[in-house]
């Protein structure tokens, strides 16, 4: 008797919001992570990482991405398989000119540079890819455990 192994198939789960380019919308862009985030069952240690990312790349939007009358997107997506998955977290604004910079890159941290840096610490990979016309995607890449 020949028997095959059952198939598991890895779930996607997505979630994609305009803001607008200011406070109260880096703000919401937060709380929104954090409450599908939490419907889609993450647990709590990768749910805090993906809080404070959100948090810092929403607010590098508003402050440093900002066009007046244009939005910044919050992008969420969730790959779950049998092995660990992964939380893709993607912001993206209007100024495709100014990339972010990390304190490493900028000696005078007292001008910034600290949220990028704690973004890079919290996720397993980030990077900065042009979103055309004329914009920029910032991604942080997060580890999810497996069976969630």
């Amino acid at each position: 008797m020949n028997r095959t192994a059952p198939q598991l198939t890895p779930s996607t789960r997505t979630f994609r919001q305009q803001l607008s380019s200011t406070r109260r919308g880096a703000r919401l862009a937060r709380l929104l992570a954090v409450i599908e985030l939490h419907a889609w069952g993450l647990p709590p240690d990768v749910t805090e990482r993906a809080e404070l990312v959100v948090a810092e790349l929403a607010a590098n939007a508003v402050l440093h991405g900002r066009v007046p009358g244009r939005n910044f997107e919050l992008a969420l997506t969730c790959t779950q398989s049998p092995l660990p998955g992964r939380l893709l977290i993607e912001v993206s604004d209007a100024r495709g000119d100014r990339l972010p910079r990390t304190a490493g890159e900028n000696p005078d941290l007292s001008t910034g540079g600290r949220g990028l840096t704690l973004v890079t610490l919290l996720a397993d990979h980030c990077e900065t890819v042009p979103r055309p016309p004329g914009g920029k995607t910032v991604r942080a890449e997060l580890a999810t455990p497996s069976g969630i």
